[in-house]
């Protein structure tokens, strides 16, 4: 019988670290790295303890920016023991987003990594807070961002104003046990733990506040529909900044005291040697992750035999996808449906469900979990085969957004039901489908793009009198950004010109794939512009200019 606890991760982490001291938690295949439960979680110690010592305590708000990094759950952790909250930032995040995030979220430290090849995090960081080449590290005195005091590295390399993770590391080896013994004990299960930044339909991104209990019992619940067990390895190729990698796969390995083959960025090839090398037993991934590795040139060379099950998430999963990954990859796939503000799992499809289930729904609802299809205009529960609006009140609600209770009360409707603004249908077994949007949010490839968030970007653009943006259908990515502008009178503008003031503005997935030059938008009687209409536009127009979808 399942039940819920509250434990908190660092609860959880000094369990296996105590039971199964030995046994490997974290591994990173390419280029052999091992941490063992004893030793990580004595690193995280000793990092909680260096944090301690660069003024980080109980309800502290520290930054993690970073791919699939072999320091990333140290960080994560080390937060999590001290009561700390770990603000997980997007790995596309350019410097209007970065800055807003620092801001808004009051964060303290900012930890990372180089970044990508489009984007230098350090160079971002320098360009953010200038006081930091002239100031020591530890002493930050910005005067945009007052509550930003550090900046960690996360590696060896040393920069001016900067700490770096070794020197972290030695501060905490040379700090008292006292303080962190006090925060330790201090750690409540409803404490936040995590904080996610998504954009909103007012085109601001909010603080998703996530408590121990939120994320460490949806990971823990997810695990069991897939009845994953100490002996279950899981290779993680998704990113750790969404509730993907950091509750489907952490907290589920975190709770079962099992493997993390961890892939710091994802590339096919590095994921099926991942597999093969350390018999992996389950594999997660978006739509487009699974079709790299399936039409990878070198797939035959590797043995997939071990693996057994896994999750497909993100967008929309082609039927005839999770045949081919059933088939030649040996998995089971299940369906994980729900939001960031939903820790994220509310329904599931699960491992023993017949295939037609697994392929065709996203499962039936979590435990202590109660998932209602609501008419969106009256509120009231709607018919089986009925379509409403998909809506959950139990554990995995999040605590609400950070400063701001007016965006919470929008949610989460004064009976506990958190609104996800998706629409969808129960049949009679219990499992639901997902037939639509009540936002006009864009899922490209497993992102979720706001078009309101772009929308205000590009008005300020000179010459556009007007732009509405919509999702366009895509074989590859399930939508691709669309932009229809209206220009003022007289104005000339190129496609190209749209796109060179979007680049290093905003994270390319947000940058329009199509732009089109539009008199006017479909409207209701009202005046309200049809939004829906303009995906149809939107094909309408390539067909009618040559440009090829895909």
């Amino acid at each position: 019988m399942v039940q819920l606890s509250e434990k908190t991760l660092g609860d959880y982490l000094e369990y296996w670290a105590e039971h199964t001291p030995d046994k490997e938690y974290v591994v990173y295949s390419d280029r052999d790295l091992r941490f063992t439960w004893k030793e990580f979680n004595q690193r995280v110690d000793d990092m909680a303890k260096g944090l301690i010592a660069i003024g980080v305590t109980k309800g502290t708000h520290v930054g993690l920016w970073a791919q699939n990094v072999p320091d990333w759950l140290t960080f994560l952790y080390a937060c999590a023991k001290i009561g700390a909250v770990c603000i997980t930032v997007n790995t596309n995040y350019k410097q209007n987003e970065l800055e807003f995030l620092v801001k808004d979220s009051d964060m303290h430290t900012l930890c990372l990594t180089d970044g990508t090849w489009e984007s230098n995090y350090v160079d971002m960081t320098y360009q953010m807070l200038p006081e930091l080449r002239e100031c020591q590290r530890g002493h930050l005195e910005s005067k945009n961002f007052p509550m930003l005091k550090n900046v960690v590295y996360i590696g060896q390399e040393k920069y001016r104003g900067m700490y770096n993770t070794s020197e972290i590391l030695l501060l905490g080896e040379n700090t008292e046990e006292d303080e962190f013994l006090k925060l330790r004990k201090s750690v409540n299960c409803h404490d936040v733990v995590n904080m996610q930044y998504t954009s909103g339909t007012t085109g601001f991104p909010k603080g998703v506040m996530l408590t121990h209990y939120n994320i460490a019992n949806n990971g823990y619940l997810t695990g069991e529909h897939m009845k994953f067990t100490q002996d279950d390895k899981l290779c993680v190729c998704v990113p750790l900044f969404h509730c993907f990698g950091v509750v489907l796969a952490t907290m589920n390995c975190l709770t079962h005291g099992c493997t993390e083959v961890m892939v710091e960025r994802f590339d096919p090839l590095v994921t099926l040697a991942s597999v093969h090398k350390e018999r992996c037993t389950a594999l997660y991934g978006v739509p487009t992750m699974f079709i790299a590795e399936l039409n990878h040139p070198m797939f035959d060379m590797f043995d997939l035999s071990c693996l057994r099950t896994g999750i497909m998430a993100g967008s929309l999963c082609p039927i005839e996808l999770m045949r081919k990954v059933e088939d030649k990859m040996h998995l089971r796939v299940t369906s994980v449906y729900g939001l960031t503000e939903t820790s994220p799992g509310m329904s599931q499809t699960r491992i023993d469900d017949p295939d037609e289930v697994r392929y065709t729904t996203v499962g039936r609802d979590y435990e202590f979990v109660d998932v209602k299809v609501l008419d969106p205009e009256t509120n009231q529960e709607v018919p089986v085969g009925v379509q409403g609006e998909m809506c959950c009140k139990g554990f995995n609600v999040m605590k609400g957004y950070y400063k701001n209770p007016k965006a919470t009360a929008e949610i989460i409707d004064e009976n506990g039901y958190l609104h996800s603004g998706d629409l969808g249908v129960k049949d009679e077994n219990g499992n639901y489908r997902i037939t639509g949007r009540i936002k006009d949010m864009i899922i490209r490839g497993g992102e979720n793009i706001y078009p309101r968030e772009i929308e205000e970007f590009l008005y300020h653009l000179p010459g556009v009198r007007d732009v509405q943006v919509a999702g366009v259908p895509s074989k590859k990515y399930g939508e691709e950004v669309g932009a229809f502008i209206i220009l003022e009178d007289g104005v000339k503008m190129t496609v190209e010109e749209v796109r060179d003031y979007c680049r290093g503005k905003i994270a390319r997935y947000k940058i329009p794939k199509y732009v089109f030059f539009v008199d006017e938008y479909p409207l209701t009687g009202s005046g309200k512009i049809q939004k829906f209409k303009l995906r149809d536009l939107s094909l309408k127009l390539c067909a009618e200019q040559g440009i090829e979808v895909i």
